[in-house]
């Protein structure tokens, strides 16, 4: 397959080299399949998330790609249509489609996300439209706080939930580690502290931060253990990100 670069750590080949090969040739088809119905239409395409950082997992992983159109009119979609759903299917390629003149205007409702993206994405086709986008400070900041808070709610209701006792907290104290890696890497860096991109060196970040044991976390040997430290741990940083102060010229 033949990419494009961003800054993608570990490579773009190794990156995609780590998909099983019917998923490499999946993912061809559907940029192909893309090309011959979009024509210059498709303004760029872009894989992002756990493969464009080095952390898909075969079990658990999609594989996260945007497709950019200049022009995104119902027949365009139904035109392609059943290349998404087939990608979708038969490989877990899970598309995104934006339209390349929406991008800079959504940048204060999803500053994470494309945050995420302009720093570690694979180019397939066409230019990268967000290497250059600008996103505030402040809307980075509402957005974590957001994300936290929710995640907070949520892990309340997790837990009332389940049946299960101890062995239902180290499922949902894992999911949940996954899902607070971007606003917890965010706020590290409005912090102006930078960890890599992955899971455990955000984790441990932040955990440095507020004083807290990472292992606890990440091994979850103990799950109420580790509950109790992901409750803090998001608790510490709501309290951060809350009386978090951001120059509004960023």
């Amino acid at each position: 397959m033949s990419t494009s670069r961003s800054s993608v750590p570990p490579s773009a080949d190794r990156a995609l080299t780590a998909l099983p090969q019917q998923v490499r040739d999946r993912l061809e088809a559907f940029r192909h399949g893309l090309r011959d119905t979009l024509g210059d239409n498709l303004d760029a395409m872009l894989i992002y998330g756990s493969v464009a950082f080095g952390a898909w997992n075969e079990a658990s992983s999609d594989v996260d790609v945007i497709i950019v159109l200049h022009d995104d009119r119902r027949e365009v979609l139904d035109a392609i249509g059943h290349a998404v759903r087939l990608a979708r299917y038969a490989a877990r390629i899970e598309a995104m489609i934006l339209r390349r003149s929406e991008i800079q205007h959504s940048a204060d409702v999803f500053p994470l996300l494309y945050d995420d993206v302009r720093e570690c994405n694979i180019l397939l086709a066409g230019e990268d439209p967000f290497k250059d986008l600008s996103i505030s400070d402040q809307h980075r900041r509402l957005r974590v706080e957001q994300e936290l808070r929710e995640a907070r709610i949520r892990l309340r209701r997790m837990v009332a939930d389940s049946e299960r006792g101890a062995m239902a907290l180290r499922d949902v104290v894992r999911r949940k580690l996954k899902q607070l890696r971007s606003p917890l890497r965010a706020l590290l860096r409005l912090r102006k502290t930078t960890t890599a991109v992955d899971l455990e060196s955000v984790i441990r970040g932040a955990c440095a931060a507020y004083s807290l044991d990472a292992d606890a976390l990440l091994q979850t040997s103990s799950p109420t253990v580790a509950y109790d430290t992901l409750t803090a741990l998001i608790d510490a940083a709501i309290l951060d990100v809350d009386t978090l102060v951001v120059d509004a010229a960023d």
